[in-house]
């Protein structure tokens, strides 16, 4: 697939305008994550999650890799560097907020206790490495 030529501003600013999107990008951080940790944490259906994730991939702001049954999503930089700028704002802003904060004190949970979460089974999330451009 060929790469975007444009940034498109507005799906950028949408995507960051809604609260469980808002809450997905929390949880990701900076690791990879797979799908039924956000089921199972935000408490939302999967086709909801997926939906608001799609959202996401098409802003350019996470990106997925299937593995096996699982997948896993974490965000990616944009290639514009004043939404990338914004979106690393964004997320140290949401680590400073009581209820994304008790939303990461649950995935931390349910990563050390799959089975009590209904996750036995699933994909620990991965820290993800930065490229060179990132740092």
């Amino acid at each position: 697939m060929a790469q975007k030529t444009q940034f498109d501003m507005q799906t950028f600013f949408q995507a960051l305008g809604d609260n469980t999107r808002l809450r997905l990008l929390n949880l990701m951080g900076e690791q990879e994550v797979c799908v039924c940790y956000f089921v199972e944490i935000l408490d939302a259906p999967q086709p909801k999650i997926s939906r608001h994730l799609a959202y996401l991939r098409n802003a350019g702001i996470v990106s997925a890799r299937r593995e096996g049954k699982w997948m896993h999503y974490r965000i990616v930089m944009p290639f514009h560097i004043g939404a990338t700028h914004i979106l690393r704002q964004t997320l140290d802003w949401l680590k400073e907020d009581k209820a994304m904060q008790a939303d990461r004190a649950r995935l931390t949970r349910a990563c050390c206790s799959p089975a009590k979460y209904d996750l036995d089974g699933a994909p620990l999330p991965v820290a993800v490495e930065c490229c060179e451009v990132c740092r």
